[in-house]
């Protein structure tokens, strides 16, 4: 998704790999186990600063939290969210669903719930950008953006020109 919006895109396995680069993405996966990982590769610091812009999906909005319900797990507590993890069910529960995102133009989003959690409770400096049933799924704390649903798995790179232009301002270099 990045790629096709002009960015520069490299990986980041270790705490050099975060030198020169304007912005992350923390994808979806198994969140403990990241969040272990960063810990790990002494990235999980680095990015608790709160320098670099964050866009995290799915596991990578539970790290971002700053509360996650009923776990002790690692996280980065970058947003000032609490999040419940697997909220929409178990794998066999995954759907697609249209939000409606404040701040993207072009009518709704097509979002991917695949184990997805969803934010309980805000903090006054995040911005609800999107529901589902009531349910927080999309918010932004200044240079951090969270979504609990997986928008690369569509064709639809708005929320990522989004986090591009509005979260990073359009730098070239990410993760």
């Amino acid at each position: 998704m990045l790629k096709a919006l002009g960015a520069d895109v490299r990986y980041v396995k270790r705490r050099d790999d975060l030198e020169d680069l304007d912005g992350i993405v923390l994808p979806g996966g198994e969140s403990t186990t990241i969040g272990m990982l960063l810990e790990e590769y002494e990235i999980a610091p680095v990015l608790r600063k709160g320098d670099l812009p964050i866009y995290g999906t799915c596991a990578g909005m539970i790290l971002m939290a700053d509360e996650i319900e009923g776990s002790d797990q690692p996280r980065l507590g970058v947003m000032r969210m609490a999040v419940r993890r697997n909220a929409f069910g178990r794998q066999r529960e995954s759907f697609e669903e249209a939000i409606d995102a404040a701040g993207v133009e072009g009518g709704p989003l097509r979002g991917v719930f695949i184990r997805a959690p969803f934010v309980t409770e805000v903090g006054p400096d995040v911005e609800v950008l999107g529901h589902v049933d009531g349910k927080i799924v999309l918010c932004r704390q200044g240079r951090f953006l969270a979504s609990s649903f997986h928008p690369e798995l569509t064709d639809d790179r708005r929320l990522h020109q989004y986090f591009l232009e509005k979260v990073v301002s359009g730098a070239p270099h990410l993760a």
